[in-house]
């Protein structure tokens, strides 16, 4: 049996050359995201669990540089390809764990971490590193999904298990709070709602014929008022889509 880590690893090599055409990955929602970091061009940033460093690649040009760290090989090779493409130059690629980064204690000005929680297996230890490399007065950028209300947040990661098994668990907006409060000034707290295709977001990940099918069903269910999966699913003709809540957290370090 594979571990977590090893999970991982195998989910995001799958998904390496999918992802940057996905619909996380549109300029909207990054153009966004960069905006509200308010870089002033001086920052030495990290982007912590990057996959194909869509935020490293959008910021790069709003800070002095910035590095990009992910476990997955395949993820950061396509974060490679496109810096490249794109002639970036003050970017650089580490393979590594958020569980361990390989930095010394305030190293950096600018921390930013995207979808990346729900697959920590103990959120609390990548944050606790990203804490301890962000230099007093730096900032750190937390944009996840946000937890549904709680008699549906079972069911919730149920589905999202299901879908990629290298799901974890979706944080609430309390326990990301929770994590900001003793070290933390909280600029921001904002809630955005994300469309997303059913079909396309079970594509991304490989998920399996027979688990789409029965995730299918799930949501088709919802959308005739039975069983509740808190995905709050509806019908855009001719596809069942469902919104993503993406919550951003922005604080300052103590």
């Amino acid at each position: 049996m594979m571990n977590h880590d090893e999970t991982v690893k195998k989910s995001f090599k799958e998904q390496a050359e999918k992802f940057a055409t996905y619909h996380m990955s549109k300029t909207e929602y990054t153009d966004y995201l960069i905006r509200k970091c308010d870089a002033k061009g001086s920052e030495h940033a990290l982007e912590v669990a990057a996959g194909t460093c869509i935020c490293g690649r959008a910021l790069a040009a709003y800070v002095k540089d910035i590095t990009c760290l992910d476990m997955s090989e395949e993820m950061l090779a396509q974060g490679k390809k496109f810096a490249a493409e794109s002639h970036i130059e003050n970017i650089c690629f580490k393979t590594g764990k958020a569980e361990e980064l390989p930095y010394e204690a305030e190293t950096f000005d600018l921390v930013i971490t995207r979808l990346s929680f729900h697959h920590f297996a103990d959120p609390c230890k990548p944050f606790q590193e990203m804490q301890r490399v962000l230099k007093k007065g730096g900032k750190l950028i937390v944009w996840d999904m946000e937890a549904a209300e709680e008699p549906l947040r079972k069911i919730d990661d149920k589905i999202e298990k299901m879908r990629d098994p290298s799901h974890t668990r979706i944080l609430s907006r309390a326990e990301f709070e929770a994590m900001f409060q003793n070290d933390f000034i909280l600029q921001c707290q904002e809630t955005t709602s994300v469309p997303v295709n059913l079909t396309s977001w079970m594509e991304l990940t490989g998920t399996p014929k027979a688990v789409q099918k029965e995730i299918t069903e799930l949501m088709e269910a919802d959308i005739a008022g039975d069983t509740k999966t808190g995905f709050s699913p509806y019908i855009k003709e001719p596809q069942i889509m469902f919104d993503h809540r993406w919550l951003l957290l922005i604080g300052t370090k103590k």
